[in-house]
């Protein structure tokens, strides 16, 4: 689904168990895009709410149909969640919130300003001053910083639920599993280089409890792993396992000719010889041989994949004067 020309926003809002905050945040964002004329639709997404989440969402739409609401069966995560919220988006700006009322909706104009005025593809909220005790603040401060580095993207705050974009964007990209995190480095990979990031305010939460725990810091490092690696080897497999396969049977392969020209070099020479599976260096040549024709192979297989996938050539073709599309 394309934007409308006629709405400026689109806000997503991912809710699961939050019944208590979801009027009080209505009202909040309602006062806001009202005061500045901004046309509005704000996606609700009941990620499979055990609560009266559900029910709030439908009588809000009742109350003002620019309330729209799409409920999962079960809880899905956030990923999935927004993934929703992103095809149906029709804004030309699409911004992201949390429901926990930690997000400010007073800085819905300033990002939207940095979205069209100033011409960024994607802005991302740093909550500089966090409401959250030290067991949360500083694993999230070490997993910026590691990711960061390893995305080359210079964010303080990923985990920022309160993000602006360029309806573009969203549609380019697809979230499964835990990927949310990691929405700029996929928008980076599709091209979207122009990457802001924006002060935000930080509420203390008012309602309910986290749900969020510190096992999720150990599956993001998991999700950088994973998102790194497709977002650079998904075009080209054997780039990254061709290299080490090759690098490991040439090492195996080196190691097992030296040993070989040793024994014959002693044998020549009248010297003591040892067997060359006495020798623990000859397995590990024997494994780094396998290894390396193991890695190639996957490479191989991987491509063979790539070629016969529907998905092969999905470029994104920005602009197009002439022709068909």
């Amino acid at each position: 689904m394309e934007y409308s020309e006629n709405l400026d926003l689109s806000l997503i809002i991912p809710v699961y168990n939050e019944d208590e905050s979801l009027p009080e945040l209505y009202d909040w964002i309602i006062r806001v895009v009202d005061q500045h004329k901004i046309s509005t639709e704000i996606l609700m997404i009941d990620d499979g709410s055990t609560d009266n989440s559900w029910s709030v969402i439908s009588n809000l739409h009742e109350k003002d149909p620019r309330v729209l609401g799409v409920r999962f069966n079960r809880n899905y995560g956030k990923s999935a969640a927004l993934h929703i919220g992103f095809k149906q988006a029709q804004g030309a700006v699409v911004i992201t919130m949390d429901a926990d009322l930690q997000d400010s909706p007073d800085e819905i104009p300033g990002l939207i300003k940095m979205i069209n005025e100033d011409g960024y593809h994607l802005v991302s909220g740093w909550k500089k001053k966090r409401h959250d005790p030290i067991g949360k603040t500083l694993p999230s401060k070490f997993f910026n910083k590691v990711t960061s580095l390893v995305s080359g993207i210079k964010l303080h705050d990923f985990n920022c639920g309160l993000k602006a974009y360029q309806n573009a964007v969203v549609k380019s990209v697809d979230l499964y599993g835990e990927m949310h995190r990691y929405i700029p480095l996929l928008a980076k990979w599709h091209g979207y280089f122009k990457i802001g990031e924006k002060v935000v305010e930080h509420k203390a939460r008012k309602y309910g409890t986290t749900k969020f725990g510190l096992e999720r810091f150990l599956n993001g490092f998991l999700d950088l792993i994973s998102v790194s690696f497709v977002t650079r080897f998904r075009k080209k497999p054997m780039h990254f396992f061709g290299l080490f396969g090759t690098l490991s049977f040439l090492f195996g392969s080196g190691v097992t000719v030296w040993l070989i020209f040793d024994k014959l070099h002693n044998q020549y020479h009248s010297l003591p010889v040892r067997d060359i599976v006495d020798q623990p260096l000859f397995f590990l040549a024997l494994v780094a041989v396998i290894l390396g024709t193991q890695l190639f192979l996957a490479g191989f297989l991987a491509e063979m994949i790539i070629q016969v996938s529907p998905k092969k050539n999905d470029y994104l073709v920005s602009e197009q004067l002439g022709g068909d599309a």
